[in-house]
């Protein structure tokens, strides 16, 4: 499957659907949307100097917009600042390169054929979202991405009884579904055989015999939400997040019962694509990759990622923990080398940000938190990570928990932790060391460790200097031995003391990095699969055993 045939948005689809993927230049140049310039896969070929400025042409296939109704257009993601002309009048601007935006363009089409104009600008300026994109790539930092970098599609919507947003919040008995209109809407549930009719606003719905969601057995509901004139296609699973004291330790619990977050650093990037894999089934292929060696869970680190990544999660039955993507500068002696010595404590309060910085980077949680709210598969969200950009972070923990109480959140991961946060994070390289408990009303976490490196000859970038964390590891089997010793050595010990999560650094190596569980290619799985699998079999009895779980 391409990115052309991805229906965009999945937990609120439309049959109305028009990608535009075709005939797109980029500053005179053809070029492959959505694949951004840098990435080969665009077979893009010209200069990126003096800006982006995209065009294509498209025309209507007949009966496409039919009377009252809108054609709205949309756009995944541009990064960073973006216009949008239609035949020459601006219908959009949009500033932040990781959240969708769209823009009513029905007074501007004709007949025939019509210009769609793209001008877009990215200094890669820190006042905005950033994540792990360098002018100056090297180590743990790679190559920036510009412009258009997800689907470009267009849709019909009625003019009146439009539905214009769909969300859904479950319990274990049931779900609240919530419908952004203007008129009365039928839900139904089409596995239940459940019919509501005349809904406004919210309805709750009750559902016998309910099947739980599960990284084992991830059932979810699909139900429509239908008006006299609009009908829109979404799902929902039943599920719950929550923390709860359990044998002395606080632990995070999926459907109330405890549960270890075994899971693996996800940074979203690919070899030929950049930000994205050749289609959308490159997302399936590592969740299953990750699955077949015990993991259950992705921490999706300072990059968000199109739908198709999340709905993948959904249905395959892999957890979610979203880091907010980060802006703001970095300093590689404040951020990385003072905590490493030991300098973990610093107050965010006095931090110097700009307003510019602030608009955007609370701009992009709220939207990142919007956006996300009905997945199942995401069960919580890291504000800052290792201090880059922080600031203010009991403030905006508290907006955040406003905002989606459902979920959990650690405010600081890695150092540099204020009051207020769901979990005490730790980030550990190049040592292992039994962690200390979290305090009363806090689950503990191992947010990121491991991260040893392994070369594969002829599955590494040219002309990057190699990057990961401690010894060269020359074999799988001595990779693998390496990462289970320090399973044995600090997580397991740790979870005496209430952990009930570790992160492992990382699955695959990107660019430089060669630290990955496979290369950056996808093509060799680094390690044993059936000592990893082992490990997970290790965890689970241990962690079982201490929250007071039968093993049957």
């Amino acid at each position: 499957m391409s990115w052309d045939n991805e229906y965009p948005r999945p937990m609120m689809r439309r049959e109305s659907f028009l990608p535009l993927a075709e005939g797109w230049t980029l500053n005179g140049k053809p070029i492959r949307v959505p694949f951004p310039p840098e990435a080969e896969l665009s077979g893009f070929s010209g200069s990126l100097t003096g800006g982006l400025d995209y065009r294509v042409s498209f025309t209507l296939p007949e009966g496409f917009l039919p009377d009252g109704h809108r054609l709205v257009l949309h756009f995944g993601a541009v990064d960073q600042v973006a216009d949008v002309l239609v035949n020459g009048t601006q219908v959009a601007r949009h500033e932040g390169g990781y959240l969708p935006f769209f823009a009513d363009i029905t007074k501007v089409v004709r007949d025939g054929a019509n210009e769609l104009r793209v001008l877009a600008r990215d200094s890669l300026s820190p006042a905005y979202p950033y994540g792990k994109q360098s002018k100056k790539p090297h180590g743990m930092w790679y190559t920036p991405v510009s412009g258009i970098w997800q689907t470009v599609w267009m849709e019909a919507v009625p003019e009146t009884g439009a539905i214009r947003a769909v969300s859904s919040v479950p319990d274990l008995g049931g779900v609240t579904i919530a419908v952004d209109t203007d008129v009365p809407v039928t839900v139904t549930v089409l596995a239940a055989n459940i019919r509501v009719e005349g809904v406004e606003k919210s309805v709750r719905i009750d559902i016998p015999a309910p099947r739980l969601w599960t990284t084992d057995d991830p059932y979810l509901y699909d139900f429509t939400v239908e008006s006299a004139t609009d009908r829109v296609e979404s799902r929902f699973a039943l599920r719950t997040v929550s923390l709860r004291e359990v044998t002395g330790h606080t632990r995070l619990c999926l459907n109330g019962e405890p549960v270890f977050l075994h899971a693996v650093l996800d940074q979203g990037y690919f070899q030929d694509g950049l930000f994205l894999p050749s289609g959308p089934e490159g997302y399936e292929r590592d969740i299953l990759r990750m699955k077949e060696l015990g993991f259950n869970c992705l921490r999706k680190h300072v990059k968000l990622e199109p739908e198709a990544f999340y709905a993948a999660c959904d249905r395959l039955g892999m957890l979610v923990l979203q880091d907010m993507v980060n802006a703001g500068e970095y300093h590689y002696f404040r951020d990385t080398v003072l905590p490493n010595m030991g300098f973990t404590h610093r107050s965010d309060r006095r931090a110097v940000v700009t307003k510019k910085q602030t608009e955007q980077f609370e701009a992009n949680v709220r939207g990142t938190i919007r956006r996300l709210y009905s997945h199942p598969c995401v069960i919580g969200y890291t504000i800052f990570n290792e201090g880059w950009g922080q600031y203010d972070s009991d403030r905006l923990y508290r907006a955040c928990k406003k905002a989606d109480p459902t979920r959990f959140f650690i405010s600081a991961s890695g150092w540099f932790a204020q009051k207020e946060s769901d979990a005490r994070s730790c980030h550990v390289y190049l040592k292992t060391k039994v962690l200390k408990p979290a305090k009363p009303g806090q689950f503990l976490m191992l947010s990121e460790c491991g991260g040893f490196p392994r070369r594969v000859r002829g599955h590494v970038m040219k002309g990057r200097r190699s990057y990961g964390y401690g010894r060269r590891q020359e074999s799988e089997e001595e990779l693998t031995g390496k990462i289970a010793d320090m399973y044995d050595r600090m997580v397991l010990p740790s979870m005496d003391n209430g952990l009930c999560g570790c992160v492992y650094t990382q699955l695959s190596d990107v660019e430089g990095e060669t630290n990955g569980l496979y290369t950056y290619d996808r093509e060799v799985c680094k390690v044993t699969r059936s000592s990893m699998l082992e490990i997970a079999k290790q965890l689970k009895i241990r962690f079982d055993d201490l929250v007071g779980r039968k093993m049957y």
